[in-house]
Formats: structure tokens, C-alpha cells, sequence
């Protein structure tokens, strides 16, 4: 086990490298200047191109470009990747005060999706075909067939209309004020929540199916175990093996930022922080935050991997 953790620890130092480089071309292929919007304000003042030059020189953007990537490896590698170009603040400062808000609402809306998705998934499946099973099969069939904006203005409109009532917008610390802060977090997260449920839960389905109709859980029936055991010792085990691959894969999203959300319910995270980089063309900030986004989604492969081995002993890793 702990080689294969190391083996995989080192597999992601060329990814990582990979996703630095794309992303360090790609900001400099498209379109803008950051010296320009700088010394402009963001084109509300006007500014000479002696002015334009000396910011790019300042911000060292005449180097050249193997200099300035090993310029932002060094920085990564020393976590010291520099200050925002246009805030002129560390950049890890501003993931400091940005991330926990990210992972405390992608956290909360994966529990709200899993809390749904894996008893209307099992009990779709155990019902398969009754009203049970067609009543869950509508339910997320809605959720699939809905954005998450169009959810979440839904569910406004509607605390609104029917109870007078609109949730708190914004961002309280958690530790701050904990009853607050799930005040404003719990409302996106039901959101997301019911969309990423929607997934879950029909992947169950399927997998819980397929699993009952297995060998050893006829055998287990055929000994005389009660339908619960059969269904919770025996099956549901091996059945949730892709649901947590896809739960995985969905918290990795989350942690990236869900923008829309965030500028609905008027959040401070990671999206938001993102989409205006990349608007100013804040070079250090984007590249910091989508090789963070890297490093999150390939940590969480590892882990998904070994929550494999808890959820089926036979798997081994050597």
C-alpha cells in the first residue's frame, strides 16, 4: 500500500507539470494586456505607452517566456507564487480568505447529494418497476433536466413568494457565527445538492441492480439472511464502488469553484475569485488556482483508490 501511495504521489509531479505549462500558454495566447488594464483602471482612464511599458517592466512581463515559467515553477515549489497583479496582494493570501468558503460549501453540497441520492437510489432498485421506482425516476429525471441557476432562482422565487422570506446573502466565517454561516451556505448547497443527487442516485440504481443479481447474493438469500442484511452486509458494499468514483469526481468540480452560484447567492469563492482574474488578466492567480484545481482532483483519485480497498477487501494494491 504505501508503495503504491508513493508511486502515485510522484505519477502526479508530470501531471502537474503539464496543466502549469498549458495554463502558462494559454494566458499569454489570449487576448489583453494586463500593463494596459492596470494603467488604465480597467479602461476607465487613459495612459501613455511609456506608462504601459514601465508596468510591463515592472511586472517582469518582458522576460521571456521559459523565464517566466520557471519563474512561477519556483514559486510554486516554494509557495511563494508572488502577488496579484491587480489586487497588488499575495496570491496565497487571497486563496487563504477564498477557499474555506469553496470547500465548506462543496463538503455540504456532497452531503446533501449523498444523503438523497443513495436511499432513493437502493430503494429504487429493492422496488424496481412499482410507484416507488417511478416516483424517484421523476424526481431526478427534474433534477438532471435543470441547471443549478435555474434551481436556485426556483427555490428564492419561491421562499419569496410563498413565505415572505428570502435567504441571507453573503458570507459569514463559520466559526464566527456557525448558525449564520449555514443559514447562507445551506440554500446553494440544496441546490447543488439535488442537481449532483440526481446523478448519484440513478448510478445506484443501476449498480445496486446489478449486484442483487449476482451469485453470492443469491447464495446469502438462499442460507435464509434477512432481506436487509442481504441488501446492506452483502450488497450495497460492491454497489457503491461507482458511487463514490462519481462523488469524487463531483466534490473535485465543487472545489473548483461553481461561479454561477456564487454570484447568485453573492459567495466570495473560489469561482468568482477565478472568472475576475481571469477578466484582468491576473497572470499569477489564475495559474496558481487551476494548478491548485489539479493537485485537488488528482489528491482526490488517490483517495477515492484506496476507500476502494475498505469498501472491497479483495481489491489489493502492489
Amino acid at each position: 500500500m504505501r508503495d503504491y501511495v508513493v508511486r502515485r504521489l510522484v505519477l502526479m509531479v508530470p501531471t502537474l507539470l503539464g496543466v502549469s505549462l498549458f495554463i502558462f500558454l494559454i494566458m499569454r495566447v489570449i487576448p489583453g494586456d494586463v500593463a494596459r488594464l492596470i494603467a488604465t483602471r480597467g479602461g476607465e482612464a487613459t495612459a501613455s505607452e511609456e506608462d504601459i511599458a514601465g508596468i510591463r517592466n515592472k511586472l517582469g512581463l518582458n522576460d521571456p517566456l521559459p523565464v517566466q515559467y520557471l519563474k512561477f515553477l519556483g514559486g510554486i515549489v516554494t509557495l511563494n507564487v508572488g502577488d496579484s497583479l491587480w489586487s497588488e496582494r499575495p496570491v496565497l493570501e487571497e486563496l487563504k480568505e477564498k477557499l474555506p468558503l469553496t470547500i465548506e460549501l462543496a463538503l455540504l453540497s456532497i452531503l446533501v447529494s449523498l444523503v438523497i441520492a443513495i436511499p432513493v437510489g437502493v430503494l429504487s432498485a429493492v422496488r424496481q418497476d412499482t410507484w416507488v421506482d417511478y416516483l424517484f425516476r421523476i424526481v431526478t429525471i427534474g433534477g438532471l433536466a435543470m441547471p443549478n441557476f435555474w434551481i436556485a432562482m426556483l427555490m428564492i422565487l419561491g421562499l419569496s413568494l410563498y413565505l415572505r422570506w428570502s435567504p441571507p446573502l453573503g458570507y459569514t466565517d463559520l466559526f464566527a457565527d456557525p448558525f449564520k454561516n449555514l443559514q447562507q451556505l445551506i440554500w446553494p448547497a440544496l441546490a447543488l445538492g439535488y442537481r449532483l443527487s440526481a446523478i448519484v442516485s440513478r448510478m445506484t440504481r443501476s449498480t445496486v441492480l446489478e449486484v442483487l443479481r449476482e451469485d453470492y447474493v443469491r447464495t446469502a438469500r438462499a442460507k435464509g439472511l434477512r432481506e436487509r442484511a442481504v441488501l446492506y452486509r452483502h450488497a450495497l458494499k460492491n454497489a457503491l464502488l461507482p458511487v463514490v468514483t462519481l462523488s469524487g469526481i463531483q466534490l473535485g468540480g465543487l472545489l473548483g469553484g461553481t461561479v454561477v452560484m456564487e454570484k447568485i447567492f453573492t459567495l466570495p469563492g473560489m469561482g468568482r475569485f477565478l472568472v475576475d482574474s481571469i477578466d484582468f488578466r491576473d497572470y499569477p492567480s489564475v495559474q496558481t488556482i487551476v494548478v491548485m484545481m489539479a493537485f485537488i482532483f488528482a489528491s482526490i483519485n488517490l483517495l477515492i483508490d484506496l476507500l476502494y480497498a475498505w469498501l472491497n477487501p479483495r481489491i489489493r494494491y502492489s
